[in-house]
Order: structure tokens, then C-alpha cells, then sequence
């Protein structure tokens, strides 16, 4: 199985972003999803959890500028990224939970 992820960039404080994380070899359609970041000397933090049935749980650090979702038919996960915040910089990677599938990460910089 393998989960690519892609959308990262440099955005300003403020802006918006949408990390897709697509998958191929998973069962997608039973997994739950994990989306998680980790930041330059920090531990890789969780960040949202969507059910395979679209259920949705933040962390407080994202709840209200962060939303998870997914699209069944296209085996992707998607991550719509409101309100960045510098802190919000980070490495983000996306996990599928059955068979525990991590993808390779995508930068996610917001700076003036």
C-alpha cells in the first residue's frame, strides 16, 4: 500500500491551504484516517482523525481552521487549511489506520 501525499507550499499568515493525501494498495473505503504534522525539533503530532464514514475529531490546536474530509470513490483524503498561523508550519503526513500506512510528507511553511 502506499499513501502520497501533495498541496504543501509556502503560504502567508492568514491564507489557505488543501493537502490531498491519495491512496493506492489500501483499503481505503474501511480505514479510518489520521492526519498529523511534526515540526523541526518536535514530536509528530495528531492533528485530525476522520472515520471511514466521514466522522471528524480535531485537535484543539487546529479545531475550527482545520477540516478533514474524504472522497470514497477517488481513495482520497483531503485536509482544507484555514486561517494558517506560523505555528502551523510543519511537516504533514496523512496515516491510514488499517494496515498502518504512513505517506511521505508534504512541507507546509506559513511566513511573511
Amino acid at each position: 500500500g502506499q499513501l502520497v501525499e501533495s498541496g504543501g507550499g509556502l503560504v502567508q499568515p492568514g491564507g489557505s491551504l488543501r493537502l490531498s493525501c491519495e491512496a493506492s494498495g489500501v483499503m481505503f473505503n474501511m480505514s479510518a484516517m489520521g492526519w498529523y504534522r511534526q515540526a523541526p525539533g518536535s514530536d509528530r503530532e495528531l492533528i485530525a482523525q476522520i472515520t471511514s464514514d466521514g466522522i471528524t475529531v480535531y485537535s484543539d490546536s487546529v479545531e475550527g481552521r482545520f477540516i478533514a474530509s474524504r472522497d470514497n470513490a477517488k481513495n482520497t483524503l483531503y485536509l482544507q487549511m484555514n486561517d494558517l498561523k506560523p505555528e502551523d508550519t510543519a511537516v504533514y503526513y496523512c496515516k491510514a489506520y488499517f494496515g498502518g500506512y504512513w505517506g511521505q510528507g508534504t512541507q507546509v511553511t506559513v511566513s511573511s
